[in-house]
């Protein structure tokens, strides 16, 4: 895209962009965790830093449990320092509240964030989850301009299957926000994930058809690779 272009993107999102979300002051802090237990979560992390320091400039994972439990990161992106900081059960806004402590430190020059599905079972809407995952997109900034952020769509999971109609209306308006946005790339891993009858793939969820399985993550692995390799 142009920058011609991409100025006239970057108004038109601004004109239909809440003004808190538009404002150029900084980002916007949520009004609070999803849950308390989050503390100790990040208390773990902080311990596994202090004994293994990752290396700075490298590529960071986080958001809820589909990336807490990705477990094969290492082998699946070899040759890159990967960084999984998912804690399972936590929503959007949990990881812009906790940003200052499983982002920035790390100075990541590529972010992937998986969230949203725990944040609609919670009873957000689409575009309170819209407005979580800009306001993320902020916080990052703030701290790290150059670092690319890239955003993977709520997956369509056989566990919330009534949920299906709120994740597409959530990924449509969470792609139409960060359009415009420099160096931010939303991946659509919904409509992979979906078979032949439009519902989700057996093969890719565990038992409790919620969560992937190793299929899930291969499938992930492959529409994530490309941005990794730029």
């Amino acid at each position: 895209m142009n920058k011609f272009v991409r100025a006239l993107a970057l108004a038109a999102w601004l004109a239909a962009t809440p003004a808190w979300a538009a404002s150029t002051a900084g980002p916007r802090v949520p009004e609070q965790v999803s849950s308390a237990g989050w503390a100790q979560d990040m208390d773990a992390f902080a311990a596994r830093d202090a004994t293994h320091p990752p290396a700075k400039g490298g590529v960071l994972f986080v958001g809820s449990s589909s990336i807490r439990f990705w477990e094969s990161l290492a082998s699946d992106f070899p040759g890159t320092d990967v960084i999984n900081r998912g804690f399972g059960g936590s929503q959007v806004r949990d990881s812009t509240w906790y940003a200052d402590r499983i982002v920035v430190p790390y100075a990541p020059r590529t972010v992937v964030f998986y969230a949203g599905d725990n944040d609609l079972e919670a009873g957000r809407s689409p575009q309170q989850v819209r407005d979580d995952v800009v306001a993320f997109v902020q916080r990052v900034r703030r701290d790290l301009p150059e670092t690319r952020i890239v955003y993977l769509s709520i997956k369509p999971s056989p566990a919330r299957a009534g949920l299906m109609p709120a994740v597409v209306e959530s990924n449509r308006l969470i792609r139409q926000a960060i359009a415009p946005l420099e160096n931010v790339e939303f991946v659509d891993v919904y409509t992979p994930m979906l078979g032949a009858d439009g519902q989700p793939r057996p093969e890719l969820f565990g038992p409790d058809r919620l969560h992937m399985t190793p299929a899930g993550y291969a499938l992930w692995r492959d529409l994530v690779a490309p941005y990794l390799q730029r």
